[in-house]
């Protein structure tokens, strides 16, 4: 585990903290001694209970703060920035979820590009050493060239969510050429464990299985994925917080690098290298269970790709990154808080 620590007294600020992910970095940063002040607006996207939960586990502990704000508030997102004047940024909220668009894709560009917009000036106005950024692997849309490489091209998102997060790439890069922020964008590969989100399909199968209810299986379960355990991610992100972006010298206009820049901006894929078919993930769970699941087989649905497979290799290269938590681990501890949170 990485246990640097930044370099002044200021605190981190994470937003999402009372999201899965957020509050994951957030107690890991926390365990090695950071002042953390954490946002998050708790909306109704899904279980707000669960949120409050989240919350209230860091609510615990005496170096957390949290501002209940919303991305979109201008002026509450300029009085965080003025009042608490991180050091360094780990920017996690978002609308997440792909489906949930094509009713509500307002919710999509307010939180996730006037959001980051707010953010990014925020980083501008009050200088950071880093802001870390939550992209997505949905960028890659329709390309097919496997694994998914940071040096592969993104000009074609199938879903509004994966635009909305290609724009905050390309947002963060200009930031960070006009005005020297520090900026690494993580694109995160189906992201699993404890406390994890209700619309995910590790969740949605595990309470469907209990309840003995079918469970809609998409692509016929063929559709293969890059399953990536909660605490591997956390590592990533916290490693990769603690090295801010620079300039790639190399980098030129000629044969521009997707990947890299010659201003101080940086993109990583972040997920587990081996990717699991759908009917094994599912085959772990019910292990983990000891219950077999009535399967509902369906269609690819509208904007899904068939395969996700992260290339890492960059991650490796530059931060030492290693996810070593397998999937019949992973779900296996899933399970277990499952049952224990719902006591089922």
């Amino acid at each position: 585990m990485s246990v640097a620590t930044t370099s002044d007294a200021r605190p981190i600020l994470v937003t999402g903290t009372a999201g899965f992910i957020g509050s994951h970095v957030a107690h890991r940063l926390l365990a090695r001694g950071e002042r953390i002040v954490g946002l998050d607006n708790l909306n109704d996207y899904y279980d707000v209970s669960l949120k409050k939960a989240r919350l209230a586990r860091l609510e615990q502990q005496s170096d957390y703060q949290h501002v209940h704000a919303d991305l979109a508030d201008r002026d509450a997102m300029e009085r965080v920035f003025e009042q608490h004047r991180p050091a360094r940024v780990v920017h996690l909220a978002a609308q997440a979820g792909v489906r949930y668009a094509a009713t509500n894709p307002h919710a999509y560009t307010r939180s996730n590009v006037t959001g980051f917009l707010h953010v990014l000036e925020g980083c501008r106005h009050f200088p950071v050493e880093h802001l870390v950024y939550a992209s997505t692997s949905s960028v890659y849309g329709a390309n097919t060239r496997m694994p998914f490489s940071e040096h592969h091209p993104t000009e074609h998102p199938l879903t509004l969510y994966a635009a909305t997060k290609k724009t905050n790439e390309m947002m963060a890069h200009s930031y960070s050429h006009l005005y020297a922020i520090p900026a690494t964008g993580l694109r995160f590969f189906t992201v699993y464990g404890p406390w994890g989100r209700p619309d995910m399909a590790l969740f949605l199968f595990t309470r469907a299985i209990l309840a003995g209810e079918p469970i809609k299986v998409f692509n016929h379960g063929h559709h293969k994925r890059s399953f990536t355990y909660i605490d591997d991610i956390v590592e990533g992100v916290v490693r990769t917080l603690d090295k801010p972006a620079t300039a790639n010298s190399d980098w030129t206009g000629d044969t521009p690098d997707p990947a890299s820049s010659s201003a101080p901006h940086r993109l990583f894929n972040i997920g587990n290298e081996q990717p699991v078919e759908l009917l094994r993930y599912i085959e772990v769970l019910e292990k983990c269970l000891g219950r077999k699941a009535r399967m509902d087989m369906m269609p690819l649905q509208p904007g899904d790709v068939p395969d996700t497979e992260a290339d890492v290799t960059e991650l490796k290269t530059n931060v030492g990154y290693q996810p070593v938590v397998s999937v019949e681990e992973g779900v296996a501890r899933f399970v277990d808080w499952y049952r224990d949170y719902y006591q089922t």
